[in-house]
């Protein structure tokens, strides 16, 4: 049987564990970090979506952003939000752009690929939700491209240190690197 037609248990755990993260930094606030810019923070709820992406494909990468679409959803408090449209779809994408990323970079320099994949990732998120946001009228073109900047520049530079510093830990723990035991 052709192994990538299986999901295995591996996966459906590390989805599992992702999306909870994702929820848990949304349910906590702990998701929002404090940046000196308009937008006033950055999330990194997205990040895990990122990281199951390049760690376990891109179907994990979706699942997990799917999941972390629907707490979005179930959790708005602004009509943007309420959209599932807005809300759900964009978000599904935001683990698997970064795997095809990764894939076709982690040759070249694996840091690298790391940094441009959870930028990929993070533009995903932002350009996406933006624009269906503009597509569905919830906001103007100039509102959703000041949001973008303003939001997209520091969550861009924070998940890129994220992700780095989790996908090099978690490889030196799986592949024995460093005398890393669990």
């Amino acid at each position: 049987m052709d192994e990538e037609a299986v999901f295995p248990v591996r996966k459906i755990v590390t989805s599992g564990v992702l999306a909870a993260i994702a929820i848990l930094l949304g349910w906590t606030r702990l998701g929002f970090i404090p940046v000196p810019t308009a937008a006033g923070h950055a999330t990194i709820m997205h990040v895990p979506a990122i990281i199951g992406g390049i760690m376990e494909g891109w179907m994990v990468g979706g699942i997990v952003g799917t999941i972390f679409g629907l707490f979005s959803f179930i959790n708005a408090t602004v009509p943007l939000f309420k959209d599932p449209l807005v809300a759900i779809l964009p978000r599904i994408f935001i683990g698997i752009t970064p795997y095809f990323v990764y894939t076709g970079l982690k040759k070249i320099n694996e840091y690298l690929a790391l940094v441009i994949a959870a930028a990929v990732g993070t533009l995903t998120n932002t350009v996406l939700v933006l624009s269906m946001a503009v597509l569905r009228g919830y906001m103007a073109p100039g509102v959703a491209l000041t949001v973008g900047v303003t939001h997209g520049v520091p969550e861009i530079i924070v998940a890129a240190i994220i992700t780095v510093a989790v996908v090099v830990a978690w490889k030196r723990i799986e592949f024995g690197r460093a005398q890393a035991n669990m």
